[in-house]
């Protein structure tokens, strides 16, 4: 299965190498914080921490490609606004950390590869 999709980051970067390499490190240095935070504020029940965390992690997602887990996480931070289906945020919360887990490896193999193959 392939996570990554840098096309989205090619057209934000204007296919500038170093632009890419440098939000890559990013999401790269970025997603174990979040994958941290988000395990811990889902079992301390601080809800709206992990809302919060949600939100942030967004924007990396995004960026890489990874709509459907952006649409997630979005969907995460309003039930935690709300207050509504918390027996869902385990699951959201899984669901990020093995994704994001395989989009690291994915760009540690070189596996996430842009339309016109820069790397």
């Amino acid at each position: 299965m392939t996570y990554i999709n840098l096309d989205y980051l090619e057209s934000m970067a204007g296919g500038d190498p170093d632009i890419i390499q440098e939000l890559k490190e990013i999401f790269v240095a970025q997603v174990p914080e979040f994958i941290k935070n988000l395990n811990m504020y889902l079992k301390e029940g601080r809800y709206i921490e992990l809302g919060k965390e949600a939100h942030k992690a967004k924007s990396s997602v995004m960026i890489m490609g990874m709509e459907a887990l952006g649409k997630d996480l979005k969907a995460l931070q309003l039930a935690t606004i709300a207050g509504t289906n918390e027996d869902s945020y385990p699951q959201y919360v899984k669901k990020f950390e093995v994704q994001c887990l395989g989009a690291l490896e994915e760009l540690k193999n070189g596996e996430a590869l842009l339309s016109n193959k820069i790397n």
